[in-house]
C-alpha cells in the first residue's frame, strides 16, 4: 500500500514539473512581445465598425488598472461611464466614441492591456482612440511601448 502511495505522489509531482516549464516558456513568449502595440480595426463601408489595441506590459495588473483609470480621470473630455475594479475594466465615453479597456493578468508582473471602441465617421486623428489610450498607459507607467 505505501508503494502505491508513493507512485501516486510521485506521479503528481512529476505532472506539476512537467508544467512548469510550459509556463516558464509561455512567460518568456510573453515578455518577449512587451511592449509591442498590436492593433485591429475594421471600418466598413457603412461607417460602423471596430476599433482593438493590446500590448502586453511588464508590470502588476492592479498598477496597470489603476494607472489607466487615473489618465482617463485627468481628462475632461473623456467621460468614464462605468469600472469594475474586481475585472480590472472601465468602460467610457469620448463625444459619439465609447471604449472598454481591461488589464489581464498574465502573471504576478506580467499583464495583457486591451483597449477596444466603435469608429465613427467623425474619427478625429489618424491615431485612433484606443492607441492613444495604450500609449498614455504605457507612459504613465514608464514602459517602452510601440506601435507595430
Amino acid at each position: 500500500m505505501t508503494t502505491r502511495k508513493g507512485l501516486i505522489a510521485f506521479a503528481v509531482v512529476a505532472i506539476l514539473l512537467s508544467a512548469m516549464p510550459a509556463e516558464a516558456q509561455w512567460v518568456m513568449v510573453a515578455r518577449a512581445v512587451s511592449g509591442r502595440i498590436q492593433q485591429m480595426t475594421n471600418k466598413p463601408s457603412n461607417g460602423a465598425g471596430y476599433d482593438v489595441a493590446t500590448v502586453v506590459l511588464e508590470a502588476n495588473a492592479d498598477k496597470v488598472y489603476e494607472t489607466a483609470v487615473s489618465s482617463l480621470q485627468r481628462h475632461t473630455e473623456i467621460t468614464i461611464t462605468d469600472k469594475n475594479a474586481n475585472k480590472r475594466e472601465v468602460k467610457f465615453a469620448k463625444g459619439e466614441q465609447v471604449a472598454s479597456l481591461q488589464a489581464i493578468p498574465l502573471g504576478d508582473k506580467l499583464t495583457q492591456l486591451v483597449i477596444a471602441s466603435n469608429l465613427t465617421d467623425t474619427q478625429p486623428s489618424p491615431t485612433s482612440l484606443v492607441v492613444q489610450g495604450v500609449l498614455k498607459v504605457c507612459t504613465d507607467m514608464q514602459v517602452s511601448c510601440t506601435l507595430e
